[in-house]
């Protein structure tokens, strides 16, 4: 139950609900409690005295003289009231009116449940007015046997007194409770004060400012959230910094080809070039452009792996058809670098090769690595370059080991962590390349679970370099047996 209505969830008015609506439904019980225990003490005196006049009676009817004058015994010793009535009844043992009203109910218990002396009371109706009653059982003459006596009153004073207390009690709560909703309003609005501070301090500060809050004076249970805003605002000035780097190395990237493509372009519009010239400089500006080219679609795909996340499509893809697929691919780019290019390793649909993955993904991973050795793989008619690709597998490890190794320079121990950022290229190196295929594919690597590792090929000159990843594999099915 709510018991104010907002569109927006409101912290201060939910817990004012929970604060209030408990008070208010509990108003209503307690008022029923209040009328339940007036009613009980209501009782308590009326029923003391109507015990008394039962017992006055009684002992009238004790003294053992048939012709004694009951109306002068009452008289004296019975009280009387103002606004109720009250009635007497005595019967013989044998159930005979002696005196008293004749129409007075009899008592509900039955003849065993005679107790002599003890005034038991009871409730019930006299011409359809409420009476209590009070029945006691008392020797009668000389013979001892029990007679009845009773005395009844009617019910007004007990329910005016009981009206008396309630009214008392009532009426101190109509002003306590909407006193008590105020204090709890005021204390709740001082309770939250923190908060505003936090907010107006918060909305202080500038759009650049991207520095951890660290306010040592927010409430502990505000503080979880003030840590995990510090956190948030942490790892966003990292991906701006990330981004901006980015976006620098990029521009710097870009420049280099777009330079030369100027130059050849101003080389080519000079007077007097020969036509060899000038098939020279169209040749330079078909590679610059080819660079440029190679260099933003590496950017795209970047960033398509990069702001894939939690979003990526996975399904049961056969990794073996997927690297021997690049491979094929590879094959003329291979050759027209005198590349000897080679697959080895786990055939298509054999046990063990199926992961879960983006099959694009792991595509663009595996044609990245397939790229990075050809480009960085020297090769010469005397010497040919030799770049093998294996898919080894392990059914009991559940664990596909993709390899990609070349016969090239290597890669420096101290550079080998480097050569996974963005944009950067191993030093001395001819070899054309944007410096964006390794973070690729560590980033599809992460992505899917695996882990990314380079070393050297051999240990004899030149070292070459092996990359390997390592996937998690799906169990083995019956159908793949």
């Amino acid at each position: 139950m709510k018991i104010f209505q907002r569109e927006q969830y409101s912290l201060f008015g939910g817990i004012l609900d929970w604060m209030l609506t408990p008070l208010l439904l509990l108003w209503p019980v307690s008022l029923a409690l209040t009328w339940l225990v007036a009613q009980g003490l209501a009782n308590q005196p009326y029923d003391r005295a109507l015990e008394y006049d039962a017992r006055v009676l009684a002992k009238q009817v004790q003294q053992g003289q048939p012709q004694f004058s009951l109306a002068h015994a009452l008289s004296h010793n019975l009280r009387t009231s103002a606004s109720d009535s009250v009635h007497y009844q005595v019967l013989d043992p044998q159930g005979r009116l002696v005196a008293g009203e004749p129409d007075l109910p009899r008592p509900p218990w039955t003849d065993g449940e005679r107790r002599n002396g003890e005034v038991q009371l009871y409730d019930a109706e006299l011409r359809g007015v409420d009476m209590r009653l009070a029945a006691v059982w008392a020797p009668m003459g000389p013979s001892g046997q029990l007679a009845l006596v009773q005395v009844a009153e009617t019910r007004e004073q007990r329910s005016t007194l009981a009206t008396e207390i309630i009214r008392g009690v009532m009426l101190p709560q109509f002003v306590v409770l909407p006193l008590a909703v105020m204090l709890v309003w005021m204390a709740l609005a001082r309770g939250i004060t923190p908060l505003h501070r936090l907010e107006e301090r918060i909305r202080a500060r500038k759009p650049d400012d991207l520095s951890p809050l660290n306010f040592q004076d927010v409430p502990l249970e505000v503080a979880p959230l003030v840590n995990a805003v510090d956190d948030l605002l942490c790892r966003l000035n990292e991906s701006l910094a990330t981004q901006k780097r980015f976006l620098a190395d990029a521009a710097h990237q870009l420049k280099t080809p777009l330079a030369g493509l100027r130059m050849q372009a101003d080389l080519a519009q000079r007077e007097g070039t020969s036509t060899q010239e000038l098939k020279r400089s169209l040749q330079q500006i078909g590679r610059a452009s080819m660079r440029a080219s190679h260099t933003v679609n590496q950017l795209l795909a970047l960033a398509r792996v990069e702001g894939t996340g939690a979003a990526l499509v996975k399904q049961r893809c056969d990794l073996a058809q997927l690297v021997i697929d690049v491979v094929r691919d590879s094959v003329p780019r291979a050759l027209d670098k005198r590349v000897d290019l080679g697959y080895d390793g786990a055939e298509p649909g054999a046990p063990g090769v199926w992961m879960e993955g983006n099959p694009t993904l792991l595509t663009e991973l595996v044609r990245n690595l397939v790229d990075n050795a050809i480009n960085y793989t020297p090769s010469t008619p005397e010497q040919p370059g030799v770049v093998t690709v294996r898919l080894l597998t392990d059914t009991f490890g559940r664990v596909l080991l993709l390899q990609v190794e070349d016969t090239g320079p290597g890669v420096p121990e101290a550079e080998r962590a480097l050569v996974f950022q963005p944009f950067y290229r191993a030093l001395g190196t001819q070899a054309d390349g944007s410096g964006l295929g390794l973070p690729i594919v560590q980033e599809i690597a992460r992505q899917h679970g695996a882990q990314v590792s380079l070393e050297p090929a051999r240990v004899q000159t030149p070292p070459g370099a092996r990359f390997s990843v390592r996937f998690p594999a799906l169990p083995i099915q019956p159908s793949a047996r």
